[in-house]
């Protein structure tokens, strides 16, 4: 893979069979060349790779949100940002201790299935 696109869908395999690094790397790159400003580039390409990634593997509760998104009017990139955004939560209240469950997926699979293309937008 020469580009990352997140307005196109990716061919699985091929970002798959790309080191974690390089999956960042385009990540960075796309959002530079778009002048795309996120506060952190870094943490914000981790977030991305991580959703691609989800999405790549077919993760269910991931591809039902990915779809129900797309189908509320969000295009692919914003989608993937939605999501990113409720991951981007989950793994902050792991980190600050702030999460009950001893299984951290099924608070972060709740929270993407409340998750809305309106709720986004909005926040």
């Amino acid at each position: 893979m020469e580009e990352y696109n997140p307005d196109r869908d990716l061919v699985a395999d091929e970002w798959l069979d790309l080191d974690e690094k390089e999956r960042m790397i385009l990540v960075e790159d796309y959002h530079r060349r778009h002048r795309i400003g996120v506060p952190n580039m870094k943490a914000h390409a981790v977030v991305h790779a991580i959703v691609e990634n989800q999405l790549a593997l077919a993760e269910p509760v991931v591809m039902a949100t990915f779809a129900r998104l797309r189908r509320e009017g969000l295009d692919r990139h914003d989608a993937i940002h939605a999501i990113g955004s409720v991951l981007a939560g989950q793994i902050h209240s792991l980190l600050a201790g702030e999460q009950s469950s001893s299984e951290p997926n099924e608070q972060y699979h709740e929270a993407l299935q409340k998750l809305s293309a309106a709720k986004w937008r909005a926040g």
